[in-house]
């Protein structure tokens, strides 16, 4: 048999859901996240929140999310309120101003482009668990 080209990688169904139970520990502050993989310019993590985000917004990065359970509203557009830079090109804020919302459900896939603003909220008692794909901007 052949092996599997170089740079391929498979998380099934299962992996993802024993990943969303370490997580689910390890929430500190209403959120946490690992990375599972990253291939030069594009990653792959999985997060799991149970409060809501930062408003984010990548100058050079896409975000495809990818709801695996849980539920949540994820602002878009619109501008980062008391933005401050926290690394080259990423910039967090307190929230977005004149954004649009939309439903996040499980089984939703959300391609957020770069120079976007967008924030995941959360109401009391909601928990969000997604596998966030970043994709270096051309």
């Amino acid at each position: 048999m052949a092996a599997d080209p170089s740079g391929y990688d498979h998380f099934t169904a299962k992996e993802l859901d024993q990943k969303a139970q370490e997580l689910h520990a390890k929430a500190k502050e209403g959120q946490v996240s690992q990375t599972l993989a990253s291939w030069g310019n594009h990653s792959v993590l999985a997060v799991h929140r149970e409060a809501s985000g930062q408003a984010e917004y990548h100058e050079k990065q896409a975000d495809i999310i990818m709801v695996r359970g849980g539920e949540g509203t994820l602002v878009v557009g619109g501008k980062v309120v008391d933005g401050k830079d926290t690394a080259p090109g990423e910039i967090r804020g307190a929230k977005i101003d004149g954004g649009e919302q939309h439903a996040l459900r499980a089984g939703d896939v959300v391609h957020v482009p770069p120079r976007t603003p967008h924030q995941v909220l959360l109401k009391p008692g909601q928990k969000i668990d997604y596998v966030a794909v970043k994709v270096d901007a051309q």
